[in-house]
């Protein structure tokens, strides 16, 4: 992770200064500021490879910051919430951040769930990958489809009635796992450790928003849920 530059938004001055220096210590350049107006304009100035925000944070709160962050940038945000509160879980991630972590959190748990969005952003955002292989049917390099909607598994790029749909990596990947076995109902565990790389447990409500964020780009009818088990894509 040398070079990964990080923006980290946090106003207690003891949090902020000890994770900077865990973060520094693991090979991260950081820049860390005490508000929220201070790091949207450090994120314009630098366009650092991650943002962590936390969510209560003086003049523009964190959720409103991973809002405008959103709107500019697929960069990986990850939320800092000091209760595992529902709202404060949910309106981060319907925000446009790829997961979240609750405070007090332990240094390792941090850097491994840094370390696994940044994995995500970057497969998405190369080329080929192991969705869609032989047996499928295609000729190589031809898109999948599904119904109006087109997921190009080699350039990264997903059209829906013939336009490009804008994706976060998250989502893509999310996708790009419906698009592997369509059909298939999926549950929130394998899409857990399938997309966000979790080895353990997890929250399942980051899959239930990213779902519907989803859905709310690929059309709401395209991927059903399953009640009790999980989702799948429909054909």
């Amino acid at each position: 992770m040398a070079d990964t530059h990080v923006l980290f938004v946090e106003d207690d001055d003891v949090i902020r200064e000890a994770t900077q220096l865990a973060l520094e210590r693991d090979g991260f350049e950081v820049t860390a500021v005490p508000d929220g107006l201070t790091g949207l304009e450090k994120f314009r100035a630098n366009r650092p490879d991650i943002a962590l925000l936390d969510v209560m944070v003086p003049g523009l709160d964190g959720v409103s910051l991973c809002r405008r962050i959103r709107d500019e940038s697929t960069v990986p945000v990850i939320m800092l919430s000091a209760r595992a509160d529902s709202i404060d879980v949910v309106l981060g991630l319907e925000a446009g951040a790829d997961d979240y972590v609750t405070k007090p959190f332990d240094g390792a748990v941090l850097m491994a769930r840094i370390r696994a969005v940044l994995r995500r952003f970057e497969q998405a955002g190369g080329a080929g990958g192991s969705y869609g292989g032989e047996g499928d049917g295609r000729a190589d390099g031809e898109p999948l489809r599904f119904g109006d909607l087109e997921v190009d598994t080699e350039g990264m790029e997903v059209r829906k009635g013939g336009e490009p749909v804008g994706l976060t990596p998250t989502e893509m990947r999310l996708l790009l796992e419906f698009s592997a076995t369509p059909g298939t109902v999926l549950s929130r565990d394998r899409l857990l450790e399938r997309v966000w790389d979790y080895g353990w447990g997890g929250d399942t409500r980051v899959v239930d928003v990213h779902v519907q964020r989803l859905r709310a780009k690929v059309g709401q009818d395209r991927i059903e849920t399953v009640r009790g088990f999980g989702y799948k894509l429909k054909g």
